[in-house]
């Protein structure tokens, strides 16, 4: 039976010549390297053979991927946590070859026909997850986490003026970005948190009202969670739970606001937890204890 790469590894550990005993140490040692040698080899063809395995697989992808008459297709970069589109550009088989192995997003200059690593300069790298191409195999999406904005103004994303706000108003066509609902609701918090300090006059809105009293905040948290569990105890349909979930979120938000944190850092924690196994994440939480 062939041995496994992980026991060779094992007996390289395990079997250093400076354990053994110096009556037999030149039989010893002589096995000890002839069993390395074969582990080291065994080790290295198997690497070797899943490297081959790997860029067969590389290439099957890239041939299936409908490059134009230039051979360049359309690739964005995309928010992993917040969904958020960050750029546009564009990749050849060598760009997208270089994100798979790299884990950084990178294009091709149409200008420069060169390629280019997003963060090459800037140390704002977009990390990339994962890749996906569009049902027509001609689009590309590298879904990653990005270190810092991503547009050369130091706006978060490229897209940040609205043809509608354009059209409505152009004075104010570029100062919003292209938000989820999530965002959305945060970006509203915020503003809201923000004029904390300007006087007000007339009723004021309930977000405003939470956010100056904490324990009227911490109360509706509570009241909105339990009627959430009532929604399952008292066999409700998904309609309630769903109402119920989003006044518990809502809630939570403006509390995370008022402790100055961001939903994208809650993502990226759900992201991390459950993308591995229970026990790795425990294990995490304690190291970190």
């Amino acid at each position: 039976m062939a041995t496994s790469q992980f026991h060779c590894l094992q007996s390289v550990r395990v079997s250093s010549p400076c354990r053994l005993s110096i009556s037999n140490s030149y039989r010893h040692v002589r096995n000890n390297f002839r069993r390395k040698s074969s582990c080291l080899v065994y080790a290295s063809t198997n690497n070797f053979d899943r490297d081959l395995h790997l860029q067969s697989k590389v290439k099957t992808v890239l041939d299936s991927v409908k490059w134009d008459d230039k051979g360049l297709a359309v690739a964005i970069a995309q928010n992993v946590d917040t969904g958020a589109i960050l750029m546009q550009g564009f990749a050849n088989r060598e760009a997208v070859a270089t994100t798979i192995s790299s884990r950084k997003a990178t294009f091709y200059s149409r200008s420069r026909s060169t390629l280019w690593t997003k963060g090459e300069t800037s140390n704002n790298f977009i990390n990339v997850h994962d890749i996906f191409l569009d049902c027509d195999r001609d689009s590309i999406i590298y879904l990653g986490k990005p270190d810092g904005p991503t547009c050369h103004t130091g706006a978060e994303t490229c897209y940040y003026t609205s043809v509608i706000d354009l059209l409505e108003d152009q004075q104010n066509g570029g100062d919003k970005f292209p938000l989820t609902t999530l965002s959305s609701l945060e970006s509203t918090i915020a503003n809201r948190k923000g004029e904390l300090e300007v006087p007000q006059t007339g009723k004021p809105s309930w977000t405003r009202r939470l956010l100056l009293d904490e324990k009227l905040l911490c109360s509706k948290i509570r009241e909105e969670a339990d009627e959430l569990c009532r929604t399952l105890e008292e066999n409700e349909d998904k309609s309630r739970a769903a109402s119920e979930m989003g006044d518990v979120l809502y809630h939570s938000m403006v509390l995370l606001a008022l402790k100055d944190g961001k939903m994208e850092e809650v993502l990226e924690i759900l992201r991390h937890r459950f993308s591995q196994s229970g026990i790795e994440e425990k294990r995490s939480r304690e190291t970190q204890g």
